[in-house]
């Protein structure tokens, strides 16, 4: 695939700053417990390699709920969260496992999130829509795959 000089250097940019943030997203730090947002560490399995591929991602939290998101619409992470939706993730710096519920343009959203989760899901899908941006809300769960 070929990127250009911008995507190159926004992705080096990004791998360095992530070099010294990703501590912190490990660390019972990384989303303080009266916050409502704050960093986590989402582990995907790569769609085509099979391999784990840790992202840090800012997250909004909702109950037991989190919900991340994505600006960029090439976003690696995203399309492996829609091809796997079992996934793991640190948050405050203990180990969860949930299910990923994927939104966005051109993605079918799974069945089954409860219905409040379901209107915020309808909204973001909107969103999405009209800015291109993609979201995934992580339902709690108990085990990966």
């Amino acid at each position: 695939m070929f990127r250009t000089p911008f995507q190159l250097f926004e992705s080096d940019a990004l791998r360095f700053l992530n070099a010294f943030t990703e501590p912190i997203a490990r660390s019972p730090l990384g989303a303080l417990p009266f916050s409502p947002v704050g960093l986590i560490i989402v582990e995907t399995v790569g769609r085509t390699t099979g391999k784990r591929i840790d992202v840090q991602l800012a997250a909004m939290f909702i109950d037991d709920y989190v919900v991340v998101s994505t600006i960029r619409s090439r976003s690696d992470w995203m399309k492996n969260l829609n091809s796997n939706s079992s996934v793991r993730y640190w948050l405050r710096g203990k180990e969860h496992y949930a299910q990923a519920f994927t939104i966005g343009r051109g993605i079918e959203t799974p069945e089954g999130l409860p219905q409040r989760m379901a209107c915020l899901a309808a909204a973001l899908r909107q969103h999405s829509e009209l800015f291109g941006t993609a979201f995934a809300i992580l339902a709690p769960g108990t085990t990966a795959s």
